[in-house]
């Protein structure tokens, strides 16, 4: 092979690579969770099927996967921090993906994933024996990345009997990181079917949807909600929660174009501005049937109310009356867990004293009354409905503001009186001198007194006195 056909076909292969499409434009990156044999409880066929079905999809959309079946508490914590640092690794210009199925359940308005050894006997024994799924959100936070995605379809039913009378049904709402998409199987405070056919209804319908070119994945999460939501007949409807500020497709439009940017979108902080008497006008000329599609692929709260007012009757007024009860109802509970003030908790069960969360509201509010720094707490009842989630299910209106003390007054310096310290001076008696005196020098005799060692023998008589 000559050199001119070598340097062809390398750039030939070059220019292949460079046209296959955004996909190989970023480092994609995907860990994917079926868990089925759980060991204490009854197994789950489907989230071993639904794994493997996800990791084809994903590596089809050029993610690097890293399936992981079969999670003790232990393995989950592994196979999490090795992937944020794989996601490290690779960059800060990285699509990290998490994938999930298998159960999951709330404790005190908090999200637990349930590893496959699990043995839960009482609610304390869930932080200690589960997974939070705030630790995979906060470990994908402190890694740079562009984008961040995590799919749950971790709703089913709880399967500890003796704790799913008093955890409430479901999952909490949980607001998406900065730069992030939560995907979830059904809405807050329900429960996902786990399905009668090879994969879940949930992860059937994405897999589905999400295969279109150039689709933006907040419309591919929108498609997957009002299908899940026509197949199960109304019983489980998917919800996100997102703050992402750039595009995303799994797969490139015509021509490798990239999907429709975010900015041109329907963005998140417009949406929710939109009020109930915009939608009526909206709705009242599509009749009942295809207004109903609408506001469930919208799944906004002043839809819903704007439905209801059009369309109360059956079949379709019950299903949007549902919807739109527990939505406020799971809005309600995550203000008070939030805030987790005696004011806040008593709020809730004041609106809602029957629900299914009265059980955990009751024993929050005991906790925060016990608690002795609560007692300066100045949030008001009537101001605890200013701090609704910012996920896409509920506006965000302005935080109130807390009415705090003015600030001390800066301490004032009084030195000490000076006081003048006078030396007293002490006398120091001179040491004496003491002068030795040298030896006698006699002419011709012997020096006296002689050298110290060498004196002369005493002599003995008289002594003769000389003139």
């Amino acid at each position: 092979m000559t050199f001119r056909l070598r340097n062809f076909l390398g750039v030939f292969a070059i220019a292949g690579w460079l046209m296959s499409g955004t996909a190989l434009a970023e480092n994609r990156l995907a860990l994917v969770v079926g868990n089925s044999a759980y060991q204490a409880v009854p197994a789950l066929p489907n989230p071993a099927n639904d794994a493997r079905a996800m990791t084809a999809f994903l590596t089809s959309a050029g993610f690097d996967v890293t399936t992981a079946p079969d999670l003790t508490q232990a393995d989950m914590r592994r196979a999490v921090s090795d992937f944020a640092a794989k996601v490290s690794r690779a960059g800060s210009d990285t699509v990290a993906l998490v994938y999930y199925a298998g159960h999951g359940v709330q404790v005190d308005g908090e999200n637990f994933l349930v590893p496959v050894d699990a043995s839960v006997q009482r609610e304390s024994d869930v932080p200690l024996q589960m997974f939070r799924l705030n630790d995979i959100m906060n470990t994908l936070s402190s890694v740079p990345s562009r984008m961040k995605i995590v799919m749950l379809d971790a709703c089913r039913n709880n399967p500890f009997s003796e704790i799913n009378k008093t955890t409430g049904r479901g999952l909490a709402i949980v607001d998406a990181p900065a730069g992030s998409i939560v995907s979830y199987s059904t809405s807050p405070g329900a429960e996902a079917e786990d399905g009668t056919g090879e994969n879940s209804p949930y992860t059937s319908a994405l897999l589905a949807v999400a295969k279109e070119p150039g689709l933006p994945i907040e419309q591919a999460f929108k498609r997957t909600r009002l299908s899940v939501h026509q197949t199960t007949s109304g019983r489980q409807t998917p919800w996100e929660s997102s703050s992402l500020a750039s595009d995303f497709a799994f797969f490139p439009g015509k021509s490798g174009e990239k999907p429709i940017p975010v900015s041109a979108q329907a963005p998140q902080a417009l949406a929710v501005t939109k009020s109930t008497d915009t939608w009526k006008r909206e709705l009242r000329s599509l009749g009942a049937q295809r207004a109903y599609d609408v506001v469930i692929l919208e799944d906004k709260a002043e839809a819903y109310e704007a439905y209801i007012a059009l369309y109360g009757t059956p079949p379709f007024g019950p299903r949007v009356r549902g919807l739109l009860d527990r939505r406020n109802e799971m809005v309600a509970w995550y203000i008070a867990v939030t805030i987790n003030n005696p004011a806040a908790i008593q709020n809730f069960l004041n609106k809602y004293p029957s629900s299914d969360l009265a059980v955990t509201a009751m024993r929050l509010l005991e906790r925060a009354n016990s608690r002795s720094l609560m007692a300066n707490a100045n949030i008001a009842p009537a101001q605890v409905a200013s701090l609704a989630p910012t996920c896409a299910c509920q506006k965000q209106p302005a935080r109130t503001q807390r009415a705090s003390a003015p600030p001390p007054p800066p301490p004032v310096y009084n030195p000490p009186p000076r006081v003048r310290v006078v030396a007293t001076p002490v006398y120091v008696r001179p040491a004496p001198i003491i002068v030795r005196p040298g030896p006698i020098v006699r002419p011709g005799g012997p020096s006296y007194p002689p050298p110290r060692g060498d004196y002369p023998p005493m002599r003995t008589g008289p002594i003769k006195m000389m003139r």
